[in-house]
């Protein structure tokens, strides 16, 4: 199996290529740009390789909710690629990638809150339980809200861990009840987006390249304020 994963949905900008079970990386330092380095990064993972694009299985790519303008560039560039390949396209949310790097690091959890800064005062959150092949699969649905209204689903199997960069910025997150350790640095990865792409290929549901289509949960951001 071969899969090529790119995400640009934070500061973060990384590309990785799953090869069966190995795994190859790369990733930059927090910072812009990466609309001028993602395609140098997936030249370099592909030459370390010795393949070429159509060689390829798939490309998965971090389809958000995240930065605007990183959501938008990893569908483009992904789509782009597709193209041009002749490839299918998975597209992985960003906050399952997280939650997937809070289960990897701690082998005990059983499930994970996931909250990312959203700005204008909210949060994107997400639930994920770890499912029996250590994969993380969706605990409900993905939302974007004030950090006040974030709440742990009935039956969410525990530990419950919480990771993500919006427990930096809303402190009052870590008071959620029930959370027994708080991973808040975590960002996601095109590591854990190959990964996850995995039983999406499996199961025969890759999508076409015009399908890589970019999620933002907040559809108002260019609305004007009505006041």
């Amino acid at each position: 199996m071969r899969i090529l994963a790119l995400d640009t949905a934070t500061e973060v900008c990384s590309v990785a290529l799953l090869l069966d079970e190995a795994l190859l990386v790369r990733e930059l330092p927090p910072g812009p740009g990466h609309s001028a380095h993602i395609l140098g990064l997936v030249q370099a993972v592909l030459a370390e390789a010795q393949l070429v694009l159509q060689e390829l299985d798939c490309i998965a790519f971090g389809r958000g909710p995240g930065g605007f303008t990183g959501v938008r560039l990893a569908a483009s560039v992904t789509q782009g690629l597709a193209y041009g390949a002749e490839l299918k396209v998975v597209p992985v949310s960003d906050l399952l990638a997280v939650a997937q790097r809070a289960l990897d690091l701690e082998p005990s959890a059983q499930s994970v809150l996931v909250c990312n800064d959203a700005r204008m005062q909210e949060v994107y959150w997400s639930c994920a339980s770890r499912g029996p092949s250590g994969l993380a699969v969706p605990a409900g649905t993905e939302q974007v809200s004030p950090p006040e209204r974030v709440v742990l689903p009935d039956g969410l199997p525990g530990p419950v861990h919480g990771a993500g960069r919006g427990f930096v910025v809303w402190p009052q997150l870590k008071l959620t009840p029930n959370l027994t350790q708080i991973q808040a640095e975590l960002l996601p990865c095109a590591r854990e987006i190959a990964r996850l792409a995995v039983p999406v290929w499996l199961a025969g549901k890759a999508l076409d390249p015009a399908q890589a289509q970019p999620v933002y949960l907040r559809d108002d951001v260019a609305k004007p304020s009505r006041k």
